[in-house]
C-alpha cells in the first residue's frame, strides 16, 4: 500500500504543478500533508517535518546568503564584462548564445555547487536572452542539463555519497568515468546547438554590425563607445529591442532571416499575419507563457544596466579576488559553505555599501528571491520529509529492485543505471546513495558484480537530478530566471533524461560499467 500511496502522491505532485493546478510551494506541503493522513499517520506530521527542515535547513541558509552574496556582486557589475565579452563572441546569434550557456554552465559547475552555477550563469546570460526575445526556457534546460553532467565531480556530492557509502575511493569511481561524463557533456553541446538552431529559426539570423565598437567597450568597460545595431534581412517595419552594449542599453531594429519555410504563413508579434512561416513563441512555451515573458522582459531587473548606480568599478578587482577566494574555498571544504556564504555576503555588503541605508536597499534588492528559493527549499523539507518518515522511499525502492528479474542479475550495473534515472528525480541524493545503492550494490554482489560498477552506473541519472523538485538548487535556476517550474519540468525532463542515456550507453561502450 505504501508503495502505491507513493508513487501516487509523486504523480499527484507532478501533474498539479505541470498543469498549473498549484503552486510548487503549496503542492510541496499540501499533496504530502494529505498522503500522510491517507496513510494513517497524520499524527506524525510534525515530526516528519521538522526531520525534514532539519535535514535542509543548512541548505536554505546557504541559498539566502549566496543569493545576497552574487546579487551584490552582479550589482556593482563583477560579471558586467563577462557580458559583453560573450555578446561579442555571440553576435546576437542564437545557437551561438544557446552553446555558450552550455559552455559557460559547465564551467562554473567545476565548483561543484548547482546554486552557484545558476546564479552566475542566468545573471550573465538572461539579459541576452530578454533582449533577443529568445527563449528562457532553452536556458533553463540547457544550464540545469549541463550542471548535471558536471556535479558528478568527486566533491560535488554525488560520487563522495557514493563513495562513502559503499566504502570506496571516490576516484576510484569518478576517474573511469570521465570518458562517458565527457561523451554526456558533448551531448549537451550538441542539444545545444539543436535548440539554438530551433530558436534561429523562429526569430531569425541577427548580427551586429558595429563588433568593433563592442570589442573596445569589452576592453575599456569605463569607455563610451558607440552603440552596436542589431540589423538583419527583412522588413523594415520589425520591432525595435533594448540592447545592453557598449555605451548602455538603446532602442534598435531587430529583424530576422526569412528562412525558407515552404511559403507557410506565420503569426507576427503583435498577433498579425507573417510571412516568415516561424512561430515567434519561445520553444516549448503557451501563449499565455510568452506573453507574461514579454512583458516581463520589457521591465527585467535582472538586465544589466551599465549606468546603475550600484556600480562599484574602483573595487572590481577587489570583488573579483574575493569570488575566486570563496569559489576555492568552497572547492577545497575549508569551512561549512553556508558558513562561506555568510562571511562572503557579510565583506561584500561592507565594502561595496559601507551606508547602512545602502546595505538595507541591496538586502530589499534581493529580498524577493531569497523569500521564494529559502521558502520553496523549506515546503521541500515536507515532501521530502513525509516520504522518508512514512517509509514510502524505502517500500518504493524495495519493490522496485525486488522486481528486477534474476537473470538480470549479472547485468546489475546497467540495471543500476538505468534505474538511477529515475530515483535520483523522485529522491534527493542522501536517500538514493544511503538508502538505495547499498541495496542494489548487494543484489550486484551475489552476481559477481563488483560495487566499484554500481557506484559508477549510479552516476548516471546525475544530468535529470539537477531538474528533480526535491533539488533546492533548481528553484535558484527558475526563480532568477523567471519562468515556472512547471514549464521548465515540461521542456527539460525529456531532454535530461536522454542525456542521462546517452552517458550510460557511454559508459557500457567503454566497458566502465
Amino acid at each position: 500500500m505504501l508503495t502505491i500511496l507513493g508513487f501516487v502522491m509523486i504523480a499527484t505532485f507532478l501533474v498539479l504543478i505541470m498543469m498549473k493546478k498549484m503552486s510548487p510551494l503549496a503542492a510541496l506541503v499540501l499533496v504530502p500533508a494529505l498522503f500522510c493522513v491517507l496513510v494513517g499517520k497524520g499524527a506524525h506530521l510534525g515530526e516528519y517535518v521538522l526531520d525534514g527542515i532539519g535535514d535542509l535547513a543548512p541548505t536554505a541558509a546557504m541559498l539566502m546568503f549566496a543569493i545576497i552574496y552574487f546579487g551584490v556582486m552582479i550589482d556593482v557589475g563583477l560579471f558586467d564584462p563577462i557580458v559583453r565579452l560573450i555578446l561579442r563572441f555571440c553576435k546576437a546569434d542564437p545557437v551561438r548564445i544557446v552553446v555558450g550557456t552550455a559552455v559557460l554552465a559547465a564551467v562554473v559547475s567545476l565548483d561543484g555547487d548547482g546554486s552557484t552555477t545558476f546564479m552566475i550563469t542566468v545573471s550573465a546570460m538572461l539579459p541576452l536572452y530578454r533582449r533577443l526575445k529568445m527563449s528562457v526556457l532553452v536556458m533553463t534546460c540547457v544550464a540545469a542539463t549541463a550542471n548535471g553532467v558536471m556535479n558528478t565531480v568527486p566533491w560535488g556530492g554525488p560520487t563522495a555519497r557514493a563513495a562513502t557509502a559503499l566504502e570506496l575511493d571516490a576516484g576510484e569511481i569518478f576517474v573511469p568515468m570521465i570518458p562517458a561524463l565527457a561523451v554526456g557533456l558533448l551531448f549537451v553541446f550538441f542539444l545545444a546547438y539543436v535548440l539554438g538552431r530551433r530558436e534561429r529559426r523562429r526569430l531569425g539570423l541577427l548580427t551586429l554590425d558595429e563588433g568593433d565598437a563592442l570589442a573596445r567597450d569589452a576592453a575599456a568597460p569605463g569607455a563610451r563607445a558607440a552603440e552596436p545595431v542589431l540589423a538583419a534581412v527583412g522588413g523594415a517595419d520589425a520591432p525595435a529591442v533594448a540592447v545592453a552594449g557598449a555605451g548602455g542599453p538603446g532602442r534598435v531594429p531587430l529583424t530576422k532571416d526569412r528562412l525558407p519555410t515552404g511559403g507557410g504563413t506565420g503569426r507576427g508579434p503583435a498577433g498579425q499575419p507573417g510571412t516568415g512561416g516561424a512561430d515567434p513563441r519561445p520553444v516549448g512555451a503557451d501563449t499565455a507563457t510568452t506573453t507574461a515573458g514579454d512583458a516581463d522582459a520589457a521591465d527585467d531587473p535582472q538586465t544589466l544596466d551599465p549606468d546603475r548606480p550600484t556600480l562599484r568599478p574602483r573595487l572590481y578587482w577587489f570583488n573579483a579576488a574575493l569570488t575566486a577566494a570563496l569559489l576555492t574555498l568552497l572547492i577545497l571544504q575549508t569551512l561549512p559553505i553556508p558558513v562561506l556564504f555568510l562571511l562572503g555576503a557579510a565583506v561584500a555588503l561592507t565594502v561595496n555599501f559601507p551606508h547602512m541605508p545602502d546595505q538595507k536597499a541591496r538586502i530589499a534588492a534581493h529580498a524577493e528571491n531569497v523569500l521564494n528559493v529559502s521558502g520553496m527549499v523549506f515546503a521541500a523539507a515536507v515532501f521530502t520529509g513525509v516520504l522518508t518518515g512514512t517509509g514510502m522511499v524505502e517500500h518504493m525502492a524495495r519493490w522496485l529492485v525486488d522486481g528486477v528479474p534474476d537473470g538480470l542479475g549479472p547485468h546489475m550495473a546497467v540495471v543500476t543505471g538505468v534505474l538511477s534515472i529515475p530515483l535520483t528525480y523522485f529522491m534527493s541524493n542522501d536517500g538514493f546513495y544511503f538508502g538505495i545503492v547499498p541495496i542494489l550494490a548487494e543484489a550486484g554482489a551475489a552476481h559477481g558484480v563488483s560495487p566499484t560498477e554500481i557506484a559508477r552506473a549510479s552516476l548516471v541519472g546525475q544530468a535529470l537530478h539537477m531538474s528533480s523538485p526535491l533539488v533546492p538548487a533548481v528553484y535558484v535556476l527558475v526563480g532568477m530566471a523567471k519562468v515556472e517550474f512547471g514549464d521548465h519540468t515540461r521542456f527539460t525532463v525529456k531532454w535530461a533524461a536522454l542525456t542521462a542515456l546517452v552517458v550510460l550507453g557511454a559508459s557500457l561502450a567503454f566497458g566502465i560499467i
